[in-house]
């Protein structure tokens, strides 16, 4: 019997078929463009990206009804529309903070194998199938790998590609094992039938407890939770800063798609067991990512220390198990995306112009450039939970969703943490602002591209730390969306 052909059927997909489109024109303008001439493939690769998010908004929105399509491999809902503007936004600021960087803002290869990469976390946030989710955790995967160590003429780029590969397949390989155990025990692979199986008897507890252990290492090396942290500061040093940035952010935010998916709607009578994971690991990300980051004389090892502090804080919104915790979760993502973008796009400028990635290379920054130390000071406060601030009201929302939880303690813990990352921020800022240098007096130049990703990265923090209720509106419909079967 012949199946009608439902046009919505590939409307839903529209964001993925325009990303397609988008690499094709990447590569061949990369080929036809004049030898010598410079080619603007950041401004094409986010002007294309830009377009791509308002075909998502304005031709694909959420249905009224969570459903699945494409013979139940994906699900369109909210929250596979939220983490795809996630991954866009964040996929068109690293195109622009990598348009001046020579070793990539004129590879064609470069933007489209972040291309590739922000295909495979689209996937990855709708994905409702154990096979497609793992086929997109791949996709996305790979081209990081080799996009980490892009420089290959740089010894420290290459380490960092050869150690994050290394890393990545062997929690790859784990994940696939518990993978393999749910579908060996219960003969699914669809996510949204796992559940009902556990409840049917069809897998045992200690089969289905390990298949969580299994898949949370994949899933926390993807979000570089401890103790699945150990690539994550010799790869964001190594890497090229805009890849690091990428690295940080989108490829996170893809992680926690995929991680709220899966506990939400495979294990949910056995949120007695992961949310004990959970808070474990929350815990020990906060405490090894902010005091292994006191130590730091790097600023791009401090940001990675940073980023599984801050992984941490969100894993409290996950341990929550609860729509506030899960909303929560989505709206930090969303403003940690801007600030560590803003921050590693700083990074990209400073390094470049002095020729060092050292804190104390930092110093008279504010009288070389006044308004560059100034969206530092914004990132920085940001990322340590200062208002009026994007980082704040993450932060304010996670910890008011472990207290709805009865997790009091939890959230008492993540506001300790949060008092030792001021710290090692204002370290930072203090060598901005008060320390002298012999350079100082010599303006740091500032392309358009940059200026143009900057400025919107601050305007994100500000809106996300004061305009609560649009943004959280989204968050909340991306959790509500998950919890609806």
């Amino acid at each position: 019997m012949n199946t009608p052909f439902d046009p919505t059927m590939v409307l839903a997909i529209l964001p993925e078929i325009c990303l397609m489109v988008l690499l094709a024109i990447i590569l061949i303008i990369d080929l036809l463009w004049p030898k010598g001439r410079k080619i603007p493939l950041g401004w094409i690769t986010a002007g294309g990206l830009i377009v791509t998010a308002l075909l998502t908004v304005f031709l694909t929105p959420p249905p009224m009804s969570p459903r699945l399509i494409w013979g139940g491999m994906l699900r369109q809902d909210s929250a596979s529309y939220v983490f795809q503007l996630i991954f866009i936004t964040g996929a068109a600021l690293t195109a622009l903070f990598a348009l001046d960087q020579e070793s990539l803002g004129q590879r064609g290869e470069f933007f489209a194998l972040m291309l590739v990469s922000t295909l495979g976390m689209m996937l990855m946030a709708s994905a409702a199938d154990l096979i497609l989710l793992y086929l997109a955790i791949e996709t996305t995967s790979i081209p990081l790998y080799i996009m980490a160590g892009f420089l290959t003429r740089n010894q420290k780029s290459v380490e960092a590609g050869i150690k994050y590969l290394l890393f990545g397949a062997m929690t790859s390989a784990v994940m696939l094992y518990g993978f393999s155990l749910l579908y060996g025990f219960s003969g699914i692979t669809q996510i949204y039938q796992i559940a009902a199986a556990l409840r049917a008897g069809q897998l045992p507890i200690f089969v289905t407890v390990t298949a969580i252990m299994l898949v949370l290492v994949g899933f926390g090396f993807k979000i570089s939770a401890v103790p699945f942290h150990f690539w994550a500061p010799d790869v964001y040093e190594g890497a090229p800063t805009p890849v690091a940035g990428f690295l940080s952010t989108a490829s996170k935010a893809a992680g926690f798609a995929v991680l709220l998916r899966v506990l939400l709607v495979a294990f949910p009578d056995m949120a007695s067991v992961w949310t004990i994971i959970i808070a474990l690991l929350s815990i020990a990300s906060m405490i090894v990512g902010n005091f292994l980051a006191l130590a730091q004389k790097n600023i791009k090892r401090l940001l990675a220390y940073s980023s599984i502090a801050q992984a941490g804080y969100i894993l409290i919104g996950v341990a929550s198990n609860s729509q506030l915790g899960s909303s929560a979760a989505v709206y930090y993502l969303g403003s940690y995306l801007v600030t560590n973008l803003a921050a590693f796009g700083i990074v990209t400028l400073v390094g470049h112009a002095v020729g060092s990635d050292e804190i104390s290379a930092y110093a008279g920054l504010s009288r070389r450039s006044p308004g560059l130390a100034l969206a530092l000071l914004v990132s920085f406060l940001s990322l340590a939970g200062i208002p009026p601030f994007g980082g704040f009201a993450g932060k304010l929302f996670v910890f008011a969703s472990a207290i709805q939880a009865h997790l009091v303690w939890l959230a008492i813990i993540g506001i300790i943490n949060s008092v030792v990352g001021l710290y090692y921020y204002l370290v930072v800022l203090k060598v901005v602002y008060l320390l002298r240098s012999e350079n100082e007096t010599k303006p740091l130049a500032m392309s358009g591209s940059w200026s143009t990703a900057i400025v919107l990265c601050i305007i994100g923090i500000i809106l996300l730390g004061t305009v609560f209720a649009p943004w959280f509106g989204l968050s909340n419909g991306a959790a509500a969306s998950l919890l609806t079967n």
